[in-house]
């Protein structure tokens, strides 16, 4: 591989590890607009991090590129491109992490506003007993009235 190519990689892999910053920071702020009462706050963070993937989508078609055009192994790349390259794979796999985080979050808030739903419309409030299994009781007075 020639040094100009090699530098072009050093160069987008830095991109792409800035890029993957910015998803990290993005993810944290969009666990804490999870956890608060701001859906705007939510919808702003997801938005973000939509445009982030986007751009890192893009980064990563032009790496490929890079890469497939040089005929190289990852051998020839050099010492700087390998750090890069394994910085940036444990950037994307605590973003990963994070992201799986903000998924949970989502779907334990999702059970939580579909049995206040079924609460208001009536419904018997799921709940457990000691053994762990679902309990269903009858309807309290609210949901009565």
């Amino acid at each position: 591989m020639n040094h100009d190519a090699r530098h072009r990689l050093e160069d987008l892999l830095g991109r792409e590890i800035t890029a993957a910053q910015h998803l990290a920071q993005t993810l944290a702020a969009e666990r804490t607009a999870l956890t608060g009462d701001s859906p705007e706050a939510v919808e702003q963070k997801a938005a973000e991090k939509v445009g982030l993937l986007n751009g890192i989508e893009e980064l990563e078609g032009e790496r490929r590129t890079l890469w497939g055009n040089s005929g190289a192994d990852g051998a020839a790349f050099g010492h700087t491109v390998a750090q890069r390259w394994r910085a940036l794979k444990e950037l994307m796999a605590g973003c990963r992490i994070a992201n799986d985080v903000n998924g949970h979050i989502i779907h334990i808030r999702q059970n939580q506003i579909r049995q206040l739903f079924d609460i208001v419309r009536g419904g018997a409030p799921t709940t457990y007993g000691p053994q762990g299994k679902t309990l269903t009781s009858t309807p309290r007075a609210l949901a009565r009235a």
